[in-house]
């Protein structure tokens, strides 16, 4: 029997300039739990995972540049379905939250790529993995 030596992420680190602010953000616009939060780093919980807000150098992000020279995002978030990442696509817009459009990428479901207030991309599935199905 082939056992999974890596069962699961549990904490993603992103920079941001100020831990304590970018921790609210997350709290007002993504009903994140906060469980801790100093001057250094803030650690915020949601989408079933720890995220740490470490304070960075200025101009730091969790991008990077492609092959192309296109800015990209680093992480996936998944909805269940197209209904739910159309409502979630209109809440983020509402709040003033910097986002793409729903896009058709060639491949199942629609995605929309939306930013946190350091300027972190993030971009969001319509399908869950089968894990989660």
């Amino acid at each position: 029997m082939n056992q999974q030596k890596l069962v699961r992420v549990g904490t993603q680190y992103i920079p941001v300039e100020n831990p304590e602010q970018a921790a609210n953000w997350y709290k007002e616009i993504l009903a994140a739990d906060i469980s801790y939060c100093d001057r250094d780093k803030a650690i915020v919980n949601f989408a079933n995972q720890s995220f740490f807000l470490v304070k960075g150098k200025d101009g730091e992000s969790a991008n990077f540049i492609d092959y192309y020279g296109d800015k990209r995002f680093s992480m996936t978030f998944e909805v269940n379905g197209l209904e739910n990442l159309q409502a979630l696509h209109k809440e983020l817009k509402e709040k003033g939250v910097a986002i793409g459009e729903i896009e058709d990428r060639g491949h199942a479901g629609r995605n929309f790529v939306f930013s946190d207030r350091d300027g972190n991309l993030f971009d969001v599935w319509s399908e869950l993995s089968p894990a989660y199905k």
